[in-house]
């Protein structure tokens, strides 16, 4: 029998414990990572002294609306689609199996934005470099789906945990304050998987490995 003690504290932990699931729900939604290739280009556009520097404002507007169009309007049109087609049953893509035409789908725009960006020759090498590496990263989780449901979040914040700090520590513009930031954020973003979706651990560390190393990939091209 609960003392009224003993029901404050339990209401408590579960008042907190329902903060906490809220708190990761909102950072798993605003850094989803069909949205990480709309941070990192604004981040070189805006942020970044270097990348872009030459580029008028206009054609920064053109290039971020370039990506946000191709890496997250698309591909969540069409993952929207597929679910009212019944092709999925959930629009969060829950299974492996559901995440197969998706992952498929969104290979093939990655691919565009990237296929564009490259013969731009407004655009530098490591935004260029940057996208191979976002398609590469589709290309991981559609061949590792076959196998375990990767974290989606993870690779997106393996890619991007890697990028800035190649960014950050290579060529002018160097600054400890961006890989700080970027670090900070994958963390949230991995403990937060862990906290509210059915991710395994193991499925989040391959997912942060397997985006570092497609980005590796793409500097190495």
């Amino acid at each position: 029998m609960h003392t009224p003690i003993t029901g404050s504290l339990l209401n408590e932990r579960q008042q907190f414990n329902s903060i906490i699931k809220f708190t990761a729900h909102l950072f798993s939604w605003i850094f989803h990572p069909l949205f990480i290739p709309l941070y990192v280009t604004f981040f070189l556009l805006y942020i970044h002294p270097y990348a872009f520097v030459a580029l008028s404002e206009k054609l920064k507007v053109f290039k971020f609306l370039f990506v946000i169009i191709n890496t997250a309007v698309f591909p969540g049109i069409s993952v929207f689609l597929m679910w009212r087609l019944k092709l999925t049953k959930s629009i969060f893509l829950r299974t492996q199996k559901e995440r197969i035409i998706p992952y498929a789908a969104t290979m093939i725009f990655y691919f565009w934005a990237w296929y564009v960006s490259r013969s731009q020759q407004s655009n530098h090498e490591i935004f260029t470099g940057f996208l191979l590496g976002s398609f590469l990263t589709v290309i991981a989780a559609w061949m590792a789906n076959i196998y375990f449901k990767i974290s989606m979040h993870a690779l997106a914040m393996g890619g991007m945990l890697f990028f800035i700090f190649l960014v950050s520590f290579s060529g002018e513009g160097s600054s400890g304050l961006y890989p700080a930031v970027a670090l900070l954020i994958a963390g949230i973003i991995c403990t937060a998987r862990m906290i509210v979706s059915d991710h395994r651990p193991a499925e989040i560390y391959l997912g942060l490995i397997a985006g570092i190393l497609c980005q590796l990939i793409a500097t190495l091209v």
